[in-house]
């Protein structure tokens, strides 16, 4: 496209020395001049034809002046707009006087066009760096438009009615969050019904952050859901989901999963724990116990890895607590973690609650100890309690 160049004069011979000097711009379709004769019947162009890079204009014109029309420029707030003045070479008042109104630059008459042709080709610069900032800009607004909508997506494809089983609230409490630290995270948690007395639950953290990390979560969740679904136990779950992830997986990403299945009856848990953090069994009495740390490896990395399964019981009033190390790897502004420790001792406090007052409990300490720190990882939370 080329650079539309309006040039403000009431002097007429000024028209025949650009098109004569830029001739071989004009031929080339580099600059494209149009001409108007006072401030006025610029505005009027400028308001009809809103394409134009570059302003040309005198200061001392009839019926509108060119300071009055530089003002009226500045109020269409198009910063990839460049205003060069042109006065008499004793007119310094209104030439500083435009330049700290906002003009680009200033010509003294008689013009030198060499120079013009200089000083042309320095706004052309300008404008084209400004052109592709705002470029830039509306891509990124765009963007972050887009991740808007995505996160609304991922959100959506998390269990948020709870209860979620209300058939089975005398027997069963369930409640679960999840705060990306990002647009879109990696962390996601699910259950679903098995049957009349079995609950599928999971919970997971996919390697990595934002958009490449969401879209594994994604499959990864579509993947254990519809595999579990079917009944099958925690560990045919999790090594089928591997032998299909370790296929679709990129830039070498994993997820670390824990996959239960509960009896709503007798208050069973078979679980398969796949390089996932060790819950905790919160006892109805008060006291916290760790479940074991799995010998089994992330999913997504070998193919041909044998998971493993075990069990935990649940007596009534016991809640078991998953949660993702963005609970434990939240950071202070001292870079200090909050730690296991310190979940352990909120813990310890919230026995007998209900399990969304327990995660209430556990993200408002997180907050405060992170005090105003950037999140730097998302934060999930999954508990069940056996009523």
């Amino acid at each position: 496209m080329p650079v539309k160049i309006l040039s403000v004069d009431d002097e007429i011979d000024l028209e025949l020395l650009l098109t004569q000097y830029f001739r071989r711009q004009i031929r080339k379709g580099e600059y494209e001049f149009k001409f108007a004769h006072n401030g006025l019947e610029a505005l009027t162009m400028l308001l009809k034809e809103k394409d134009f890079d570059i302003i040309l204009s005198d200061i001392n014109m009839p019926e509108m002046d060119g300071l009055t029309l530089l003002t009226k420029i500045n109020e269409m707030q198009n910063p990839a707009l460049k205003c060069i003045m042109v006065s008499a070479y004793g007119d310094m008042g209104n030439i500083r006087q435009a330049m700290n109104n906002g003009a680009f630059d200033f010509a003294t008459k008689p013009i030198d066009l060499d120079d013009l042709s200089v000083t042309i080709e320095k706004a052309i610069e300008q404008i084209t760096y400004i052109k592709q900032m705002q470029q830039e800009h509306n891509q990124l607004e765009s963007i972050k438009g887009d991740l808007a909508v995505a996160r609304e997506i991922q959100q959506a494809i998390l269990p948020r009615i709870f209860p979620p089983f209300p058939e089975n609230a005398s027997q069963m409490d369930i409640a679960a969050s999840m705060n990306a630290a990002k647009d879109v995270g990696g962390d996601f948690y699910d259950f679903f019904r098995i049957d009349e007395d079995h609950i599928g639950f999971v919970i997971a953290d996919v390697s990595g952050k934002g958009v490449p990390a969401a879209i594994f979560m994604a499959v990864s969740r579509t993947l254990i859901r519809a595999t579990g679904i079917r009944g099958v136990s925690p560990a045919e779950c999790i090594n089928y989901s591997n032998t299909l992830l370790e296929k679709e997986s990129v830039n070498n990403m994993f997820v670390t999963v824990f996959y239960g299945i509960y009896n709503i009856k007798t208050g069973e848990v078979k679980y398969t724990n796949a390089g996932h953090n060790p819950p905790y069994v919160l006892k109805a009495n008060g006291s916290l116990e760790k479940l074991p740390v799995s010998g089994n490896m992330a999913i997504g990395i070998f193919d041909d890895f044998e998971y493993t399964e075990t069990t935990c019981q649940l007596a009534q009033g016991d809640t078991l607590l998953l949660y993702t190390d963005g609970v434990t790897e939240a950071i202070n502004p001292q870079e200090e973690e909050f730690t296991e420790t310190r979940l352990e001792q909120t813990l310890k406090k919230v026995a007998g609650q209900t399990c969304q007052q327990v995660i209430d409990t556990i993200k408002a300490d997180v907050k405060t100890f992170a005090n105003g720190a950037e999140q730097s990882d998302d934060i999930t939370l999954l508990a069940i309690k056996r009523q």
